[in-house]
This record gives C-alpha cells, sequence and structure tokens, in this order.
C-alpha cells in the first residue's frame, strides 16, 4: 500500500513539474528576442519638437545588456509618461542613427541621455545609475525638480 501511495504521488509531482515547465517554455518562447522588439516611445525628430525632456536609449539588437535594460525602460515609460518622451534609437538601423551615435559620442551600449530640447542639455547617465531602478529614478526626480526652478524663472 506505502508503495502504490509513494508512486503516485511521485507521479503526481513529476506532472505538476512538466506542467510548470512547459507554462515558463511558453513564456519563454514569447519574450523578446531583441530590444527593438519593445517599440518603446516616440520618434527621436518628434520628441525633440515637443516640449518635454527625453529620456533616450541608444542600443544595438545585437546587445545582451541592451535587452536586458529594455524591462527597465518599459517600466520608467509607464511611471514618467508625462514627464518625459522616451526614445529608442538602434543606432545600426538607419544612416540617421548612426549619425546620432556619433553626434552623441555613443562607444558602448546601451548608452541613456536625458535630453532637454527646452534648454539645450544633454545628461549622460552612467550604467551604475541607471541598472540600479531607485537610482535611477532619484536621477529623473533630481532632473525634473531642477528643471521646475528653471522654468519658474
Amino acid at each position: 500500500m506505502k508503495k502504490k501511495i509513494i508512486i503516485t504521488l511521485s507521479i503526481l509531482a513529476g506532472l505538476i513539474l512538466l506542467t510548470y515547465a512547459g507554462i515558463a517554455g511558453a513564456s519563454a518562447l514569447n519574450a523578446p528576442k531583441h530590444p527593438s522588439d519593445y517599440h518603446i516611445g516616440i520618434a527621436y525628430e518628434k520628441a525633440m519638437s515637443e516640449n518635454l525632456p527625453v529620456l533616450a536609449v541608444f542600443y544595438a539588437d545585437w546587445c545582451g545588456y541592451c535587452l536586458r535594460f529594455m524591462p527597465k525602460f518599459k517600466v520608467l515609460s509607464n511611471v514618467y509618461k508625462d514627464y518625459f518622451n522616451f526614445v529608442m534609437i538602434n543606432v545600426e538601423a538607419t544612416p540617421e542613427n548612426q549619425q546620432l551615435a556619433q553626434d552623441y559620442a555613443i562607444g558602448g551600449y546601451p548608452t541613456v541621455y536625458i535630453i532637454d530640447p527646452k534648454y539645450d542639455n544633454r545628461i549622460l547617465m552612467p550604467n551604475t545609475i541607471y541598472q540600479d531602478m531607485a537610482r535611477f529614478r532619484n536621477e529623473l526626480d533630481r532632473f525634473l525638480r531642477i528643471r521646475a526652478l528653471l522654468d519658474a524663472k
């Protein structure tokens, strides 16, 4: 009798594990494979013509670090959608994007900038800040406080 119970429980545990592995495998199949699969934000030209500051990420589709950063960028785009325009710039997609990468002196990926077209200001965010969501949000909030002071003058 004990053997039957042990065998039955083993079979049930195996079925549960197989089901869980199937669900995890299915979600892994649907996960984005490239940073450009995220489609966050608006075009650079449109963002630069508006009054909001811009949070821009320069990336390459082959870059694993860029792919790992995009979920954070997506979260930020939802949290700060009323305060920043979000822009993704695939540096290898077009000659215009390659020129932008040269203009911004992009040397590695991802590279994140806060760009304020109103005050002609560019702030390069180091990876030690943008990889830590709390620190990154503190810097974004700090930028918004300073911009509000400039706007009040």
